[in-house]
């Protein structure tokens, strides 16, 4: 039986919706990615892990556990400045941005390794379970350590931003790059990703654009799967390079994470409007 509930209709109500407005949001957002970019190549410094002696730290009445956030293809961590501002100002003190190798090849390798960073975060926070946020090639990444790798058993909610669920056909001229060919539609990791996942525990949100120049198809950007519980979110008019930075998808995001009121072992809360869809003012 399908757990699926879309949001296919349903759209941030963003009034940037012109093609070429959206274009040159995501060029001027490019230049300033360029002057932040060197600032997010280092790993980000983490706090010492527990000792093996230490009793585990309590979870018991924390609004929120911590939350991942993972970048996309040729990206550091620095796409998720402004991202994490604003999560830090609504409450989430657990945010860790990681880096993945620029010369990663291979997305079931990247997905071991968040898998790993992921049990540090848990032992170190003394939560069992965390959120995720992916960008593009971030978000393949996270689904992937859910769906094959046992993931689901730690990530909460998974939400992805522009992220090529069933592989895209842009920038055809980059397939001389091994995970450029598994983002592909029919790659041996998408198919991979179409297998069962029954009784799969991560809640998935995705975000897709119908301005989206490197989801090609733009719907590639939806999660279609019967044994995973999917909201997919329309945000109309903006761009590849916009979705981690705009202030309303920002916005979408914390209240797919839960809002202010939900604890660690909770469901976030339905929309209002109970149509199965996020609404951001």
């Amino acid at each position: 039986m399908s757990r699926v509930r879309t949001a296919g209709p349903a759209a941030l109500p963003l009034r940037v919706t012109a093609p070429v407005r959206a274009g040159a949001l995501d060029l001027a957002i490019f230049t300033g990615h360029l002057l932040l970019y060197p600032a997010g190549i280092i790993q980000e410094r983490r706090a010492a892990p527990l000792p093996p002696e230490a009793s585990p730290l309590p979870t018991e009445g924390r609004t929120h556990p911590p939350v991942v956030l993972l970048h996309g293809f040729v990206d550091n961590r620095s796409v998720f400045v402004l991202l994490r501002r604003s999560l830090a100002r609504h409450g989430w003190h657990h945010l860790a941005s990681l880096n993945y190798s620029p010369l990663t090849c291979d997305i079931r390798t990247a997905a071991e390794l968040l898998g790993r960073h992921i049990e540090e975060i848990c032992a170190r926070t003394g939560h069992r379970r965390v959120d995720v946020v992916g960008h593009s090639l971030g978000g393949l990444i996270a689904r992937y350590y859910v769906q094959r790798l046992g993931g689901d058993s730690r990530i909460r909610t998974l939400i992805t931003l522009g992220t090529p669920h069933e592989g895209t056909t842009a920038v055809p001229l980059a397939d001389a790059h091994p995970v450029v060919r598994q983002m592909r539609p029919g790659s041996p990791v998408i198919e991979e990703l179409r297998l069962p996942a029954p009784g799969c525990r991560t809640r998935f949100v995705s975000f897709w654009s119908d301005a989206d120049p490197l989801m090609a198809p733009v719907s590639t950007a939806r999660i279609e799967h019967p044994d995973l519980l999917v909201e997919n979110v329309l945000v109309s008019g903006v761009g590849h390079l916009a979705l981690p930075v705009h202030p309303g998808v920002a916005a979408g995001i914390r209240h797919a994470l839960g809002g202010s009121g939900s604890g660690e072992g909770s469901e976030p809360a339905p929309p209002e409007d109970g149509s199965g869809s996020i609404s951001v003012a």
